[in-house]
């Protein structure tokens, strides 16, 4: 049977006592997966395997580059080999952000990193104390990617106060500020005081915290 070891890129071919490897090829290709490509490191964010009627079959991607945030698109041979990035998932917490970056501390070795703003997702929602997944290139030592919980809880600071009859309506939105910062589309019914809770992959209001 084979397992997949998304952290590796590799698929594990176990067959009675023995082990052995096979290195990944796009058929692998999965989102999330960090690759070596073009001179960079790149993480894939989306693809599409096709087969034409006609002609060889291929796999469209889009790309992220994990040094300078850019997204290219790049079309591959169906079956091409690829070239993955060993990578570990570790536990950073925020500190403070300040001119040079944002200041996480790794939770088990307690040393202190700075990352640039493009490697968080929705950075808008960090929150002093918040426990990230960081994405380490296990061969440099590199931060690749941090992701915040997948769910935060902010307080409303301001937003305009709903109409009467609007209190049990969920579809019309409103802008609201949280926490003197970022701004969410909440439901009208939503006041200034509130804790709401955020979906941090998309920015969107998910439910209001009783």
């Amino acid at each position: 049977m084979g397992l997949h070891l998304a952290q590796v890129g590799i698929l594990v071919y176990f067959n009675s006592n023995s082990i052995y490897f096979k290195m990944a090829s796009t058929s692998e290709f999965r989102n999330g997966l960090c690759l070596k490509f073009n001179h960079d490191i790149y993480q894939v964010v989306e693809f599409l395997h096709v087969k034409p009627g006609k002609g060889a079959a291929f796999v469209r991607s889009k790309l992220k580059s994990l040094t300078n945030g850019k997204v290219l698109e790049n079309t591959f041979p169906a079956g091409a080999k690829i070239d993955p990035v060993r990578v570990e998932t570790r536990e950073y917490q925020f500190i403070y952000k300040d001119d040079l970056g944002y200041h996480f501390m790794d939770s088990e070795s307690f040393e202190q990193n700075s990352l640039e703003e493009f490697k968080i997702n929705s950075p808008q929602f960090l929150q002093e104390g918040a426990v990230c997944l960081v994405l380490v290139n296990t061969e440099d030592e590199t931060v690749l990617t941090c992701e915040l919980p997948q769910h935060i809880e902010m307080t409303v600071t301001y937003t305009e106060p709903g109409l009467r009859g609007d209190t049990a309506s969920g579809t019309a939105l409103k802008v609201a500020v949280v926490d003197d910062g970022p701004t969410v589309q909440v439901p009208l019914f939503v006041n200034q005081g509130d804790k709401i809770k955020i979906d941090t992959r998309t920015g969107d209001y998910v439910e209001r915290v009783k």
